[in-house]
């Protein structure tokens, strides 16, 4: 299954906008907002096997709202 289809995710806090989880790299995971580009922190991980916890992870910071907001022109 995708990781991508397997977590939902809650509009931005801020716009309300959808957001998009994204990974970096292969060593971390974030989500961020399409519309604004407020972001979770990234969400690091060591092996694969820590990958899909970290996605999940992610996930959860951006569901709960702790996110850092990015205003435009920044």
């Amino acid at each position: 299954m995708d990781i991508h289809e397997e977590l939902a995710l809650e509009h931005c806090p801020f716009c309300r906008g959808d957001g998009s989880l994204e990974e970096e790299g292969g060593w971390c995971w974030y989500v961020a907002c399409l519309d604004c580009g407020s972001a979770t922190a990234p969400v690091e991980y060591d092996s694969p096997e820590e990958r899909l916890d970290a996605a999940r992870r992610a996930a959860y910071l951006w569901n709960i709202g702790k996110v850092v907001r990015a205003d435009r022109c920044e």
